[in-house]
């Protein structure tokens, strides 16, 4: 069976698994995964039989939640948006290595609540295969809230979940992947409003002159800015103007990382 064979085979399963749940609730961010399943749960089973979930907090950019507003109306999906409550949790604000298990932990349990509530007893979620290769402590949130997550159990790579999602002719198929602002922030190093909103602030003003992709470290006093090697030159161009922005947002000192933009860069501190 060649490469297009197989994935034609895995998404006839996986719509022939969410038909047999009937009513879906699916957690719903507006990334790229959890857009396709979505997608694909509102043309096996109807709108009326599908609910999305989406929380918001200070954790994600404001832009992101506007993003997955137009994402879930695109659709003409029934889209409920309520606010999580990991900035209420000690264990997630600690920012030990395992803060992803507690947001996730509290995230899924107000998605069940509210799906319970609204008469769905099938909960979804959009891990995908690739996941399982990277440091992901929320996983074990999945596995203990019993919510299901078809894309992964059906083998779905995010390249083919990317393939999919072109095909359906969804928006998101080739929007970068996207992490919570606590990503930027040292393990260990107390996750506040203030370092979410200096970070948001940010990078705002830095995608603002055009750099396409762009994640702004919080090193205390230090910023340490991450993009592409292609727009290096755009930034030093504009370094003035960044540096004079990032210290009236609250840094001492701006760095451009050499490196380049790379996810999961602080998983490398020991």
């Amino acid at each position: 069976m060649d490469v297009e064979e197989e994935l034609g085979r895995k998404y006839e399963d996986l719509k022939r698994f969410i038909r047999s749940m009937g009513r879906v609730a699916v957690t719903f961010s507006g990334g790229v995964d959890s857009t396709l399943l979505l997608k694909v749960s509102i043309d096996e089973l109807g709108r009326e039989n599908v609910l999305a979930l989406t929380g918001t907090s200070p954790i994600h950019a404001r832009s992101e939640m506007d993003e997955a507003k137009e994402t879930a109306a695109a659709l003409g999906a029934r889209v409920v948006f309520f606010e999580s409550t990991e900035m209420e949790d000690g264990n997630f604000l600690a920012n030990a290595r395992d803060r992803c298990y507690h947001c996730k932990s509290r995230l899924l349990a107000a998605v069940r609540e509210i799906a319970g509530r609204e008469g769905y007893s099938f909960v979804l979620e959009g891990s995908n295969a690739d996941d399982e290769r990277d440091f992901r402590p929320g996983r074990r949130a999945c596995l203990e809230s019993g919510v299901t997550s078809p894309l992964l159990d059906g083998g779905f790579t995010k390249g083919e979940i990317r393939t999919l999602s072109r095909t359906l002719g969804l928006a998101t198929r080739d929007k970068p992947s996207e992490a919570c602002l606590c990503s930027r922030i040292p393990y260990g190093t107390a996750i506040t409003a203030r370092r979410l909103e200096e970070i948001e602030r940010s990078e705002a003003f830095v995608r603002s002159l055009g750099v396409s992709r762009v994640r702004v470290r919080h090193h205390g006093g230090t910023a340490r800015i991450e993009a592409e090697e292609k727009d290096f030159p755009m930034i030093l161009e504009h370094r003035d103007e960044i540096a004079a922005e990032l210290m009236r947002i609250g840094f001492t000192y701006i760095a451009l990382d050499l490196h380049g933009y790379r996810t999961g860069s602080m998983n490398e501190e020991e």
